[in-house]
């Protein structure tokens, strides 16, 4: 499912929001303006504690994703192997063979890619959950997330983060977060003045579909910033299924990409004039104490 990249305005306002040309094939012929990103939400299955087989199923699904003219692909929580408390199983070095993977791709196609990675980093004492941000250029950026999930076990085997990520894209300047993260608004309010949106890959399970959609909604409406929440689809080796229920939210909290139960890509614009001009009309942040 694709959102209208262009309809990112209310009824009484608008922005000037061109699309960047494109070629033949769909892919981006020139760069597009500063302050403008094509962001694609990849929503996937995963083959259970399976990294290989994960990553060759999703190379073409990236593959389409920039051919719509995405400088920005962004997977799933634990993309490779699913939402898994077997760290001796899963768990990969900082630049294991799926950052590697990332990197490749990456620079191939001249792309930010993101996605969390269960990783052992010997200069901690635990594995983390660290969220990877692939750059064209052979940078990486991490982000371990802050808040691993209690309820399912998850701090006995993956330490918390303590530090945030936020990385400006051509001109947009997104902030990053995990999952279960998504419940602690506070964070996210820290961070929001400074930034234009939030990412947020996720393993979220159907039966609390409800609370990820309303929680995605209100980030974006408390903050006055785009939200892009991604999730997987498909039952992983718990048994847990997931309806995925990626959205992506404009910052006055209009849906303007979703998608449920099946693998699909949501493609929109995210656009830094635009979150500037909301939070100019509605200058709400401003009386927070």
């Amino acid at each position: 499912m694709t959102a209208d990249p262009t309809d990112q305005s209310d009824a009484d306002e608008t922005v000037d929001d061109e699309s960047p040309e494109t070629d033949a094939d769909g892919a981006a012929d020139v760069p597009p303006p500063s302050g403008r990103l094509r962001v694609a939400a990849i929503q996937h299955d995963i083959v259970w504690e399976d990294a290989e087989a994960t990553r060759e199923r999703l190379v073409p699904k990236v593959t389409d994703a920039v051919a719509a003219g995405a400088g920005l692909v962004v997977l799933a929580e634990m993309f490779p192997t699913g939402f898994s408390m077997d760290t001796a199983t899963v768990c990969e070095p900082p630049e294991g063979p799926s950052t590697a993977w990332m990197s490749t791709l990456a620079e191939i196609h001249g792309v930010h890619l993101a996605g969390s990675i269960p990783t052992a980093d010997p200069e901690l004492e635990m594995p983390v959950n660290r969220l990877v941000v692939a750059s064209p250029d052979g940078t990486v950026a991490t982000y371990d997330k802050i808040h691993p999930f209690s309820y399912g076990t998850e701090g006995e085997h993956y330490q918390g983060g303590d530090t945030f990520l936020v990385t400006e894209i051509d001109g947009v300047r997104l902030a990053w977060f995990v999952c279960y993260d998504l419940r602690f608004a506070d964070e996210f309010w820290t961070l929001g003045p400074e930034v234009d949106g939030f990412v947020i890959p996720a393993n979220w399970p159907r039966q609390r579909r409800e609370h990820w959609t309303s929680l995605l909604r209100a980030r974006a409406i408390e903050n006055l910033a785009y939200v892009v929440g991604v999730n997987r689809v498909g039952k992983d080796g718990n048994g847990l299924d997931h309806a995925g229920d990626s959205m992506i939210i404009d910052p006055f909290g209009e849906v303007i990409g979703a998608a449920a139960g099946v693998e699909t890509m949501l493609l929109a614009d995210l656009s830094a004039a635009r979150v500037a001009q909301v939070r100019e009309r509605y200058p709400f942040l401003d009386d927070r104490s």
